[in-house]
């Protein structure tokens, strides 16, 4: 049994590696991978502030030198950022970890040990499309999306006070909410290739929270949790 979770960076490195955090969120899976020989996780990690200090910088350079920024330039350097943390969430699983951490979900892949390391990959779409791309590889019907915030919203919460959370909500409707097209940095619930690709495979995804570790594991025990729920 393979569970696949796409880690937002903002929770691994918010503006530093959340030493606090990943040691407990390492514990908890730890555990949860002991108590089942079948169990088996997927980790997709996120660039956090790396990718956004690296590509505001970038983006601050080519306006000083006359010029705009590529947004494949800038997306690679997301990339990059994503390996990095990626390396660092490997490492700290230790043995369990046995693969190298997966740049392209699409080549074939023997999974040695019990937890798999994946990050970016190329650019057009963010590490929640690699997600995805992995769980249809290995046969998860479900993407577990933690980032920071608890629950899909009807509109920004931070911007409109009326906007209302969402328990659970159909492809179609989502994908009215996020659109079609990707630009690097987007800040959305799911981004929108990803969100495309799993409608299309008949897979669910469950955004909530990355810092609620009782929480995830509720979701890794398939129990009631909070959060929303996208697909059928």
């Amino acid at each position: 049994m393979t569970k696949v979770l796409s880690v937002g960076g903002s929770i691994v490195v918010p503006e530093k590696p959340d030493t606090e955090f990943l040691t407990s969120f390492i514990k908890m899976v730890k555990e949860w991978l002991s108590e089942d020989d079948s169990r088996k996780l997927i980790l997709v990690v996120g660039g956090g502030a790396p990718a956004r200090v690296y590509q505001t910088a970038y983006a601050e350079i080519a306006k000083n030198a006359g010029g705009s920024s590529a947004l494949d330039a800038a997306d690679w350097i997301g990339i990059m950022a994503t390996r990095l943390n990626a390396q660092l969430v490997k490492a700290s699983f230790g043995d369990l970890c046995q693969n190298d951490v997966v740049y392209d979900p699409t080549a074939p892949i023997e999974f040695k040990g019990k937890v798999l390391l994946a990050a970016g990959w190329h650019p057009g779409f963010s590490t929640d499309n690699d997600a995805v791309l992995l769980a249809e590889k290995h046969g998860a019907k479900t993407v577990v999306n933690l980032s920071n915030i608890e629950k899909v919203y009807t509109d920004d919460p931070r911007k409109n006070p009326d906007a209302k959370p969402i328990d659970q909500i159909s492809w179609a409707d989502f994908r009215k909410m996020v659109g079609d097209d990707w630009t690097p940095g987007k800040n959305c619930p799911f981004d929108p290739i990803a969100s495309k690709k799993a409608d299309e495979c008949g897979m669910k995804v469950i955004c909530a929270g990355g810092k609620n570790i009782p929480n995830i594991r509720n979701i890794l025990d398939d129990k009631e949790f909070i959060g929303t729920q996208i697909g059928e």
